[in-house]
């Protein structure tokens, strides 16, 4: 069987990859029977060689080739390197085709011919297109069941949830719907960071009842830290009532003055950040990618910089370094000095 196990999402990829290792036995037969090849540096011959070794100690072979097809498109794409030179060919037409072109070729030519005793896979972690030659010869030997294409790409938004809810099933808990909808909206996409969080919230919970938005909101950073970006956002509309009362919840919820206030700093920095990227006409994913921010706070954090202006969100940063001496000099109390430093900051003009 060949499989083109392609996509973005790595947990995905991982599991279903994990499965087809299972089928070949025992961890350390397995291990004996699989071969892992490096696309860019390996050939069409080289992956029929691996391929058309019998099994040893195991009905079946497994041979994992990464990143194959996405080298031959980024390869094709540039055109055939100045200092590749090749031996003339017998056939002539062959002379006049590019390396790269004969290569995919030559592994289209032997896909057909792999042995029912092999598993081959050809591993992307990116979604390979329809029109990829590869990729319509796997969808022709497919329809003969003796190929598999498989896309490993998170669900959509409006979905996640609803994949949050059977992940943590079959986990053996249970999660309430406002609790995945919270985990959905707050970390997104990212299935590893998901399931990650879910084991966390499961081992809490302990089974006793189901994972609830309050244990969400107590045990995952992603939502903790949303919550300092909704203070952060009240400020900048100047509305101090509900930023105390945001702040006066994070208290409640355990969080110590020093640590509010590093968070306050981290989000006022990242403003500056993203107020500077945007002005140079950086998209959100440029943005999230230089600052090495998660796409919602990014994209939260755009629409608050629109409040402040870039000489406000210096000057701030003065201010938030008299409430950290305060703090830790004692000339104030802790939660007295962040409700000041929060009523001055909405007080601003």
């Amino acid at each position: 069987m060949i499989t083109l196990l392609h996509g973005p999402d790595e947990l995905l990829r991982s599991e279903h990859l994990s499965t087809l290792r299972a089928a070949l036995g025992p961890a350390e037969l397995a291990e004996l029977s699989t071969t892992w090849l490096e696309g860019r540096k390996t050939s069409a011959a080289e992956i029929s060689h691996h391929c058309d070794v019998m099994p040893f100690l195991s009905a079946r072979r497994l041979v994992i080739v990464e990143g194959l097809l996405a080298h031959l498109s980024r390869r094709g794409k540039a055109g055939r390197p100045a200092d590749d030179r090749e031996a003339p060919a017998e056939d002539p037409s062959e002379a006049t085709a590019p390396p790269l072109d004969r290569e995919r070729q030559a592994l289209l030519d032997y896909l057909p011919a792999v042995p029912d005793t092999t598993d081959l896979v050809l591993l992307e972690g990116a979604e390979i297109p329809r029109n990829d030659p590869v990729h319509k010869r796997l969808l022709t030997l497919a329809g003969q069941s003796r190929a598999a294409v498989v896309l490993c790409q998170a669900p959509d938004v409006r979905d996640l949830p609803d994949w949050i809810v059977r992940r943590t099933s079959a986990k053996q808990a249970t999660i309430q719907r406002p609790a995945a909808e919270e985990l959905a909206t707050y970390i997104g996409s990212n299935l590893r960071l998901l399931d990650n969080e879910l084991d966390k919230l499961a081992a809490y919970r302990a089974g006793q009842g189901p994972i609830t938005a309050a244990d969400v909101r107590l045990l995952v950073s992603y939502v903790q830290e949303a919550n300092i970006f909704d203070m952060v956002d009240a400020i900048g509309r100047r509305d101090g009532s509900a930023a105390l009362r945001l702040l006066r919840d994070l208290e409640a919820s355990g969080a110590a003055p020093l640590y509010l206030l590093s968070m306050i700093v981290r989000q006022f920095r990242i403003l500056v950040q993203v107020s500077d990227l945007m002005a140079r006409g950086q998209s959100k994913d440029a943005i999230a990618k230089a600052i090495g921010l998660h796409p919602y706070p990014t994209q939260k954090a755009m629409q608050q910089s629109h409040h402040w202006r870039p000489a406000d969100l210096r000057a701030i940063y003065d201010l938030l370094l008299h409430t950290d001496l305060a703090i830790k000099t004692g000339k104030l109390p802790d939660a007295l000095a962040l409700e000041l430093l929060v009523v001055d900051l909405t007080h601003r003009s």
